[in-house]
Order: structure tokens, then C-alpha cells, then sequence
């Protein structure tokens, strides 16, 4: 299985230098399960943001949405300044948009989110998700692409295959339900953290 991820990720890397990327693994959604404490805060503050929607196919990966998946990825790392939550609001875990361009994990993902629906993506295709990074968790942000799931993360600019991040997925945002969580199962996530 590790030489698959480790060809998936020259593949990509190759690709990457030419403008799009190549396919990657799907995550497979299981069932409902608990919202992280945060995003529920979240949700009540900012309902519209977290109701049920359509579930649209995966979006067509083309060039020039790849550049603009990269891109935003690159220009919220470079705009936000690393702080935990405590620094910032005092609290152990609030999820918003980036204060004074500071914030944590999940801010990044809200903002990145927000900037790719602004791009003409749609709820289903972004989906919020929750790794275990060396045991620690942590919230990425999943682009499901007609040639796979895509990472975009605070802790790297590149744009990774999610085989590729050697992060252990848990959970993530249910497609069709922007304020509900599915358990992440299957090969994918046994993939992702070998």
C-alpha cells in the first residue's frame, strides 16, 4: 500500500509542474456521527452556513480550477499567522473566520472554504474534515475533483492526494448536510495512514 501512496505522490508532484493533478483516492463516507464541539458553535452562530444543500457531482478538475484550488490554498497560508484559539479569543476551541489575519487549523479551512465557494464550488465538493496528524487532531479542508479527493492544509502549500498526506482520517462534514459529520471508513483512511 505504501508504494501506491508513494507513486500517487510522484505522479502528482509531476503533474503539478504541468498544471493539473493526476487521479487520487476517494474518501468513503460511513455513517453520522459526532460534530466536533467548535463546529457546532460554529453552526449556531452562522446557520446559513451549515444547512442541508444538493449533493453536486464531484467538480470537473480542469486546469484552471486546479490553479485556483492551488492558489487558494497558497494565499491563505501566506495571509494567516499561526494561533491557537486561546491566544486569539481566550477560548480552547472557536471556529471562525481568521481575526487579524491569526488564527488555527480550522480557521484556515473556514476561509479557504469560503474563498472556493466564492469561485463557483459547491458544499458537497468542499467538505471539512478531521485528521489525526501524530495523534493530534486536526481539520483540513477535502476537495472532492471528478479525479479524486484533494487536500488543502495549513501545515504545507502544496495541494495534496488524500493517500498522500500520511494523516489518519476520522471524520468529515456529510456531503448533503454542510452542519452534519460522517465517520470516514475504508481503504482511504487505511491508505492515508500507513
Amino acid at each position: 500500500m505504501r508504494r501506491f501512496a508513494i507513486v500517487a505522490s510522484v505522479a502528482t508532484v509531476l503533474a503539478g509542474s504541468v498544471g493539473i493533478a493526476e487521479a487520487a483516492q476517494r474518501l468513503s463516507a460511513g455513517g453520522l456521527t459526532s460534530i466536533p464541539y467548535g463546529h457546532m458553535e460554529f453552526c449556531q452562530r452562522n446557520r446559513g452556513q451549515c444547512g442541508a444543500h444538493r449533493v453536486l457531482p464531484p467538480i470537473a478538475l480542469t486546469s484552471a480550477r486546479w490553479k485556483t484550488i492551488e492558489r487558494v490554498n497558497r494565499s491563505v497560508n501566506a495571509a494567516v499567522k499561526p494561533k491557537s484559539d486561546l491566544e486569539v479569543y481566550g477560548k480552547r476551541d472557536y471556529w471562525t473566520m481568521p481575526a487579524k489575519g491569526m488564527g488555527d487549523c480550522e480557521d484556515y479551512v473556514l476561509l479557504k472554504r469560503a474563498k472556493l465557494l466564492a469561485s463557483g464550488f459547491s458544499a458537497s465538493q468542499l467538505l471539512i474534515t478531521m485528521v489525526r496528524n501524530s495523534g493530534e487532531a486536526h481539520i483540513i479542508l477535502t476537495v472532492r475533483t471528478n479525479k479524486g479527493d484533494f487536500v488543502l492544509d495549513n501545515l504545507r502549500n502544496d495541494v495534496l492526494p488524500v493517500e498522500s498526506t500520511g494523516y489518519h482520517y476520522v471524520k468529515m462534514q456529510a456531503p448533503n448536510h454542510s452542519g452534519r459529520w460522517v465517520s470516514i471508513a475504508g481503504r482511504a483512511a487505511e491508505i492515508a495512514s500507513n
